[in-house]
């Protein structure tokens, strides 16, 4: 994973550091959101996305409500966009979100085999367009930019979710003023 490039704007810039700095996302005590976690898990198996689509708004529905935001219409798609660039280079879409509409997408395929993902996959997926709701929706965050904070939040909403252990994120910084992931060193918890 890696982060978004800081903007030139003023304004922009503040919310992107107010968003790398807001690193904890509070969960239930309680373990409401494991059932529809687990839901979406037993949906995907029977490969039929209005199963999953309705597993997910049962999920997004108690996210909602959690945090006190509206919420979000959700649509599961089948087979991931694929987008190829010169030199073979490939970037495939998982999921967005679009804030005027108040809509996540998330794609329950791989764009090549037209497999359905894996769950911890799409699971993910749909945390991280949540969190993208709740930068706009809860935290005023115009652009939700991908921050060290934002991917921080997401790890939590999707670990609280699947019921296993949060890890802390340590990160390496790279040319262009961005960071990613540090994954040995994340897995190995030191």
């Amino acid at each position: 994973m890696l982060t978004d490039r800081p903007p030139r704007h003023a304004a922009l810039l503040a919310q992107f550091l107010d968003s790398d700095r807001l690193g904890i996302l509070e969960v239930p005590q309680d373990a409401r959101w494991r059932a529809p976690a687990e839901s979406i898990d037993s949906a995907m198996r029977t490969g039929k996305s209005a199963a999953v689509r309705e597993a997910c708004a049962e999920f997004l529905t108690l996210a909602s409500d959690f945090y006190k935001v509206p919420k979000p219409l959700v649509r599961v798609l089948a087979a991931r966009p694929v987008r190829v660039r010169e030199g073979r280079w490939a970037t495939e879409l998982f999921g967005d979100y679009a804030a005027e509409k108040t809509l996540i997408r998330v794609w329950m395929r791989t764009a090549v085999r037209k497999q359905v993902t894996s769950f911890g996959t799409f699971l993910s997926t749909l945390c991280h367009e949540f969190c993208h709701h709740l930068d706009s929706q809860r935290f005023g965050f115009r652009d939700s930019p991908h921050t060290r904070g934002f991917f921080a939040r997401t790890a939590a909403l999707y670990h609280h979710a699947r019921g296993t252990p949060m890890k802390r994120l340590f990160w390496v910084g790279v040319r262009g003023a961005r960071w990613r992931i540090d994954w040995p060193r994340t897995n190995r918890g030191i």
